[in-house]
């Protein structure tokens, strides 16, 4: 079976660093806070959202595709 050589280093990579925190999840998202604290201003923040999205109509023809509902 065809392996993807990329999908096979971000595991072998995700393995390595589970191994270094002794495989505790809560040590590993501890250790990213703080890199991702170091970064700062260098990461990609969302834009919020001022007004909240509204709903999209309910398509009036759907309801004959889901009989029974």
């Amino acid at each position: 079976m065809w392996e993807d050589p990329i999908v096979s280093e971000v595991r072998r990579i995700r393995e390595e660093l589970s191994a270094q925190f002794n495989h505790d999840v809560r040590a590993i998202f501890a250790d990213m806070r703080k890199r991702q604290a170091a970064l700062g201003s260098r990461l990609v923040r969302r834009a919020s959202m001022h007004k909240a999205e509204q709903p999209a109509a309910p398509d009036r023809d759907s309801a004959t595709l889901h009989r029974g509902r």
